[in-house]
């Protein structure tokens, strides 16, 4: 993600926090908790311009209702005090996603929020020459036939870096990079699935998160904001003492079998896992930067969710 790109993201963070504290305020006693995560929201958000301001907070407020509808305990009228949070980036590391948290600690009860600016990219993960992706994905080291695979290509890729060689430059680097490191990471996803029929599970406990939450996406061309809701382990969607939600979020079954992983068609440097009870992903291979590095980036998307992810639009006025 690009400099400019990541500062946008952490402005519409801190654009959604005050959109909800001071949604949320009206009923009830709410805070925002103060960390280094949301200093360095505001500094990105005083990096931006008053007409950009302006249009993330539209954005932010478009979506309020919907989240106050889907979460009646965020309006209940009592005397506990909401906190607001922004997680820091070491949650993410431990899978979880959530960008703000919102709790109340007297009945130990939060929900939590994954803020997007005009993306929904699910992960940026890396094939290095040192970086052990099974062990860091679900928990199960690289063997050595997939360390024995991939080294040739990263020495090479190793010694081009030392000439300062850009990507640009190198010939054929479907063939020489993309293929056979795409290859070997299919083979390794699929004998670790043979030892552990549980990596279905974990690999995507890995990419949207071991916590349930609401996804929130801007879509600024669209003047759409959008809510997206993994409620994997039923967390979300209480009741109040007084009132249920007007939407109901189903519960959504995590998968328990790897149905086919392969290239995307006509593709070189994408492939496509298919799993059961709905999920599909695609994971493109690409160079993060001009120059030649021993590092490859994944691009990782959702192809196919289950329809109990409920996707809801909600219009900018």
């Amino acid at each position: 993600m690009s400099t400019r790109s990541n500062d946008q993201g952490r402005a519409y963070e801190f654009a959604w926090i005050n959109a909800l504290c001071n949604a949320l305020k009206q009923y009830r006693a709410v805070r925002i908790v103060e960390n280094s995560s949301l200093e360095a929201n505001q500094r990105a958000w005083n990096l931006i311009d008053a007409e950009k301001q302006e249009l993330f907070e539209i954005s932010a407020d478009a979506a309020l209702k919907t989240i106050v509808d889907l979460e009646p305990k965020l309006v209940e009228k009592t005397s506990d005090e909401l906190l607001l949070e922004f997680q820091r980036d070491k949650a993410g590391e431990k899978g979880d996603v959530r960008d703000v948290v919102v709790k109340c600690d007297s009945v130990k009860w939060e929900i939590g929020f994954s803020v997007k600016h005009n993306h929904e990219a699910v992960k940026h993960s890396r094939l290095s020459h040192a970086l052990d992706f099974g062990q860091e994905w679900f928990d199960i080291p690289c063997s050595s036939s997939y360390w024995d695979s991939v080294k040739p290509i990263f020495d090479k890729l190793k010694a081009e870096k030392a000439k300062h060689t850009k990507w640009s430059d190198i010939a054929r680097k479907d063939e020489k990079v993309y293929i056979p490191l795409l290859k070997a990471f299919m083979e390794e996803v699929q004998r670790a699935y043979q030892s552990d029929k549980n990596l279905p599970r974990k690999m995507v406990e890995y990419l949207v998160g071991t916590k349930d939450y609401y996804k929130i996406v801007s879509r600024d061309s669209k003047r759409l904001t959008i809510v997206e809701t993994f409620n994997l382990h039923g967390t979300l969607n209480k009741p109040s003492k007084i009132k249920v939600s007007a939407i109901t979020v189903p519960v959504v079954n995590l998968p328990t079998e790897l149905v086919a992983l392969k290239f995307k068609t006509e593709s070189k440097n994408t492939v496509e896992m298919y799993l059961n009870n709905g999920w599909q992903l695609s994971f493109r291979i690409h160079s993060a930067s001009t120059k030649v590095e021993p590092s490859l980036k994944f691009d990782i998307q959702f192809i196919g969710m289950p329809v109990s992810v409920l996707s809801i639009e909600c219009k900018w006025k």
